[in-house]
């Protein structure tokens, strides 16, 4: 599984860098994203929805979070 670190990243530059790699991938693969707290992990989380992207997995760790997401079909 790929992990894709954003973290540093500022909006809205992150989730172009995070779409770029989700568009190698296949449907039904799964990729990992690190990204800062606020509004990186709100407005990538909410976009990959918006797209119909499926999210699995958002967690919290030290001073930033894990977004775990399958590419849609």
């Amino acid at each position: 599984m790929e992990v894709i670190d954003l973290r540093g990243v500022p909006c809205p530059t992150n989730f172009v860098k995070a779409r770029l790699p989700l568009e190698l991938i296949d449907s039904g693969e799964v990729i990992e994203f690190l990204l800062d707290d606020g509004e990186p992990i709100k407005n990538v989380s909410r976009s990959f929805k918006a797209e119909g992207e499926k999210l699995l997995d958002l967690v919290e760790r030290e001073n930033y979070y894990l977004l775990r997401l399958e590419k849609a079909v």
